[in-house]
């Protein structure tokens, strides 16, 4: 294939509501297809959402902290199960590869742990692997499981050899390395981060690399949190409107950005 069409999804999932999210994804992905997209790279955490709460809640007021958890782990899913399979039926109708990050239940021990991982799902539909953040970042360590590693991957595809990290993994040299080693092509960034040090970032991993890496990342309103939830009143209501304004961008191998920065503004 001498070209192919590549989606960076910039979206804010429906907050905590597994099937109103898992909907919106499969009408992303049907419109990023419609668009002639190949690959479809959703940002980190997209199923249900990310747990911004994290970076605003202290983490001693332990009643805030449950609630909102608790919440989350039951809008998570398990893979397999029923959401992983709507979504892929909608990439295999569709005939193109979706990588998208969700929060995973864990289906080999306790279910009470989650993790921060990136599902990748074939053109054929059926489920291609996962990767789990390593290392959780900072505050996430309230929310997510630490994983060990094992699950790197490259997958050879018809348009290239695609594998990703998870946000701040990308900050990670030897995993970076092991990837590049294992002849990556297209690098994944889902992310919750944004700045000019995260597209530094992105631009030296595509030259180092030499290959094209995609950061995706949501474009969160504070809109976008219901009013039903007590945290947004008591924890955001200093905040201005756009929480996260996205800037996802992808970068060609020479560290060239050859799609955004694209910023949600006010």
């Amino acid at each position: 294939m001498e070209t192919f069409r590549i989606a960076a999804v910039q979206a804010a999932p429906v907050f905590l509501d597994l099937e109103a999210t898992v909907d919106k994804a499969c009408r992303l992905i049907e419109s990023a297809a419609r668009n002639g997209a190949t690959l479809v790279a959703f940002p980190e955490a997209f199923i249900p959402g990310y747990p911004l709460w994290v970076w605003f809640i202290p983490p001693g007021k332990t009643h805030p902290l449950r609630a909102l958890y608790s919440r989350l782990h039951a809008n998570s899913i398990s893979i397999p199960g029923p959401e992983v399979s709507r979504l892929g039926e909608a990439a295999g109708d569709l005939g193109v590869t979706v990588a998208i990050g969700v929060n995973e239940k864990n289906s080999e021990a306790s279910s009470g742990t989650l993790y921060n991982t990136l599902l990748y799902l074939g053109a054929d539909g059926r489920v291609l692997g996962k990767h789990r953040k390593l290392i959780p970042t900072a505050g996430e360590r309230l929310v997510w499981g630490q994983a060990p590693g094992c699950d790197l991957e490259v997958f050879e595809l018809p348009f290239g050899r695609l594998s990703g990290l998870l946000c701040w993994e990308n900050y990670m040299p030897l995993a970076r390395y092991a990837l590049t080693a294992w002849g990556e092509q297209i690098h994944l960034a889902p992310t919750w981060d944004r700045g000019e040090p995260w597209i530094s970032t992105m631009r030296h991993s595509a030259k180092e690399g030499r290959c094209f890496v995609v950061g995706a990342c949501q474009a969160f309103h504070k809109g976008d949190v219901p009013d039903e939830l007590d945290f947004k009143a008591e924890y955001l209501a200093e905040l201005n409107d756009w929480i996260n304004p996205g800037l996802s961008l992808i970068v060609d191998p020479d560290g060239k950005v050859v799609a955004g920065p694209l910023e949600k503004e006010e």
